[in-house]
């Protein structure tokens, strides 16, 4: 268990960092937007490329990665199903919310928990994989299309996913893999640098926002919050393991693996996409703020269930 309290502990106290910050403050709530803009526009795709390029395909192409995706997609579309029924969201609201649902801290969470609870951190490429090349692409496509005021089509949706850094950075990143190419280090040691700062400034704005933004759940929002953390931290495991077991016919690691992974908190690059296209920006921190309370002990008890 020491690699699920180890990267919620980092986690928290970076956050913690950003809410000093803003109650001593040293940065007010434009300092969220200014953090938000620089992780995007910067930082997350100079990380992305880092990690595809570094992430071998053949680790990832696997019914690890097929079950990854079913979970992902299957609680969102459950989730949008709910909103469109019940409180017709905005299409960018509603991309947002099917994000929440289904886009797990594959990253600085994923990884301490790869490691320390799966054994390896190959286990969390397939996730890295599906969020980096098709759930993030084309959440951005809409995003970008909603902002815009027009209707997405798949081709106004290709011509956005070419457009945006985020997209452009991982696929710079698979590009290399595929070829097989390194960046020369004059060129990939700014990269790095570039994209170590990409989840501190995440995590910072986060922080600021938890002190200077409303509290966490409450108001009318509260039901859409605790729907959705309903179904990321309990809905996308359950999925994971129904299909994982009886579509793929995974067992033992492989199941424990996806399992676990499904069971991580959203991620805090959701609620950066909220603050960049300023839609459901108070949903998004709240679910990602309790979702990671929540997740501990849920993966705890997964991990004890695997291993009686």
């Amino acid at each position: 268990m020491a690699g699920v309290l180890e990267g919620f502990s980092i986690i928290a106290t970076v956050v913690a960092v950003g809410w000093l910050l803003a109650h001593l403050k040293v940065l007010g709530i434009e300092a969220q937007n200014v953090l938000s803009k620089v992780a995007f526009y910067v930082a997350s795709p100079a990380l992305l490329l880092s990690v595809m390029q570094r992430t071998p395909l053949d680790a990832v192409l696997s019914p690890n990665l097929a079950t990854a995706a079913v979970g992902a997609i299957g609680v969102g579309v459950i989730y949008l199903l709910i909103t469109r029924a019940k409180w017709r969201d905005s299409l960018g609201a509603s991309m947002i919310g099917a994000l929440c649902a289904g886009y797990v801290n594959a990253g600085n969470l994923g990884i301490p928990i790869a490691q320390y609870v799966l054994g390896d951190v190959a286990w969390v490429a397939p996730t890295l994989l599906l969020q980096l090349l098709i759930l993030t692409p084309v959440a951005m496509a809409v995003l970008d299309a909603d902002a815009r005021g027009e209707r997405p089509t798949p081709l106004r949706s290709l011509g956005r996913m070419g457009s945006n850094p985020i997209t452009l950075g991982a696929i710079a990143g698979l590009l290399l893999t595929l070829t097989d190419t390194t960046l020369p280090t004059v060129l990939a040691r700014p990269i790095d640098l570039l994209g170590s700062m990409a989840v501190p400034s995440m995590l910072i704005a986060f922080g600021v926002s938890l002190r200077l933004g409303p509290k966490p759940a409450t108001g009318g929002s509260a039901p859409q919050v605790w729907t959705l953390v309903a179904l990321k931290t309990t809905a996308q495991p359950l999925l994971a393991w129904l299909v994982g077991a009886f579509v793929f016919g995974l067992d033992g690691p492989h199941l424990f693996a996806v399992v676990v992974l499904a069971a991580l908190p959203t991620a805090q690059n959701v609620f950066t996409y909220a603050v960049r296209y300023n839609r459901a920006v108070t949903l998004s921190r709240d679910v990602v703020f309790i979702s990671t309370f929540v997740s501990v002990p849920v993966i705890i008890v997964i991990s004890a269930l695997f291993h009686l």
